[in-house]
C-alpha cells in the first residue's frame, strides 16, 4: 500500500508503480466509488481492451430458472 497526498487542489498523484502495473495513461477517465470511509479509483478501459478477459471462466454451474 502506498501512501499519496492531497494537495491544495485536491488532487493525488498516483505512484509510478500503480500506474505502470494498470497501465493507465494520462487523460484516462477512472470511476470514483465511495465505500463507507474509503475511496475506490477504477480505471475505464474500452471495449475492445475487454475482449478476452473472462477466457477460461467456469460456465458449467446451474442458472436459477429466471435467469436463463
Amino acid at each position: 500500500m502506498e501512501s499519496v497526498t492531497i494537495s491544495t487542489k485536491y488532487q493525488v498523484v498516483i505512484p509510478r508503480r500503480v500506474r505502470d502495473t494498470l497501465k493507465l495513461t494520462p487523460g484516462q477517465k477512472v470511476r470514483v466509488i465511495m465505500y463507507g470511509n474509503r475511496i475506490e479509483l477504477i480505471p475505464e478501459r474500452d471495449i475492445l481492451e475487454m475482449r478476452g478477459f473472462l477466457k477460461g471462466i467456469d460456465t458449467e454451474f446451474e442458472r436459477e430458472e429466471d435467469r436463463i
